[in-house]
């Protein structure tokens, strides 16, 4: 198993709004690609929130061949679609991980 891990700065001034849009919006069209079977949020503890909360969300890919398919086919489309609706109020910062226990 596999998990794309992507951890976002939002400005306070976006995120009560940022984070509705998450959970009825972007984790449903990532998860409708077909790529992942389940997606995680959580948001940081002891992380300096002067600027904004921060979150993390780890989306769960059975393979790593369907994180490729993501990555290759619908990440770009995604990710141009949450920087012309949220523009520069955000920062993310992305990886992916294998479970090994």
């Amino acid at each position: 198993m596999f998990k794309y891990n992507v951890t976002i700065k939002v400005l306070h001034e976006i995120s009560s709004e940022w984070l509705i849009w998450l959970k009825e919006e972007h984790i449903p069209e990532v998860i409708a690609t077909g790529c992942f079977t389940s997606a995680t949020i959580h948001r940081l503890l002891e992380v300096d929130d002067s600027e904004g909360p921060t979150y993390n969300v780890q989306y769960k890919a059975e393979s790593k061949a369907a994180y490729n398919l993501y990555i290759n086919k619908h990440a770009g489309l995604l990710r141009e679609k949450s920087y012309k609706k949220w523009g520069d109020k955000f920062i993310a910062f992305r990886s992916v991980m294998q479970v090994v226990n």
